[in-house]
Order: C-alpha cells, then sequence, then structure tokens
C-alpha cells in the first residue's frame, strides 16, 4: 500500500524539514544500482543550524541526541527526494555513520548517534535497523554538533 511510510510520520507528529542545499562541491545524494549514497547532514531546520558546539563542553547529552534525530530527518528528506517522493520504495536503511563533534575525553558519540539511529527504527520499523560508526571528531563544518551519512537500499 503507497503511501505507509508517510501516513506513519503522519501519525506520529514527526514532520520532514525542507531539503537542505549542499554546503560545498558535493551534490546531497548518489543512486548506484539500488543503493542510496546520502552525504553528511546537518542539524539544520528552517534554513539554519540548529545545535552548534561540542559534547563533553557546551553541549549536553539531550541536545546532542536532538541534533543527531534531526539529521536523521534531513537524511529521510533527501532519501525522499532520491526516491521520487515515495518513501516506500525504501527497503532497507543499511548504514549510518555518525560524527560527533566532541572533547578528546567524550566517550558517549553511540548515545549520541542513537537520536538518528532510534528516529530510523521509529519510522522504518524493522527496515530501519541498520549497521552503525559513531566516532567522535576535534571539529565539524559550521562547529555543528553532529553529522550524519547514510546509505539506504531503495526499490
Amino acid at each position: 500500500m503507497a503511501g505507509q511510510i508517510e501516513a506513519r510520520l503522519k501519525e506520529k507528529g514527526i514532520e520532514l524539514p525542507a531539503v537542505s542545499k549542499p554546503q560545498g562541491s558535493y551534490v546531497p545524494y548518489i543512486i548506484s544500482g539500488n543503493l542510496v549514497f546520502l552525504s553528511g547532514q546537518l542539524p539544520m531546520a528552517d534554513g539554519e543550524i540548529k545545535v552548534k558546539g561540542k559534547l563533553g563542553q557546551d553541549v549536553s547529552l539531550e541536545e546532542g541526541q536532538k541534533a543527531a534525530r534531526l539529521c536523521g530527518l534531513n537524511l529521510i528528506a533527501q532519501v525522499r527526494e532520491a526516491c521520487g517522493g515515495d518513501l516506500d520504495r525504501v527497503k532497507r536503511v543499511v548504514k549510518l555513520g555518525g560524527f560527533v563533534n566532541a572533547t578528546p575525553d567524550y566517550t558517549d558519540q553511540p548515545k549520541v548517534v542513537n537520536g538518528c539511529s532510534d528516529l530510523m527504527a521509529e519510522v522504518f520499523g524493522d527496515r530501519g535497523q541498520h549497521a552503525r560508526a559513531a566516532v567522535g571528531v576535534g571539529s565539524l563544518p559550521l562547529n555543528v554538533a553532529v553529522e550524519i551519512e547514510g546509505i539506504f537500499e531503495i526499490e
């Protein structure tokens, strides 16, 4: 039945942001075969960064998780664009790569990126279960707290 994922989004009160334009010399996604490779998404909404700074310094775990969720919403918006507006074409969230702007001693990167991973399961159910990396980095573009890239399998 077409529109199941859109219906789930509506039922859960989840609104996807407008797709953002690349911040550099790249494209937001590439389709190769039945895989969509999504460029890293930032915690943006309404054209502006919502969470800036470092985890372990000026961003709390909860704020980091919200940033990761927002990155996930942007990933879903981009994959919807790649699928011509039909999220039911998503067969599986294959892999997420999470980058957390953190102090050198910060070790809760996996908990931060769970903000995105939990969203994928909430939206796609079993199809949202994925492999993942969650790493800490010394800085990220525009001083964002989190950046997440993804690979999705589509029909």
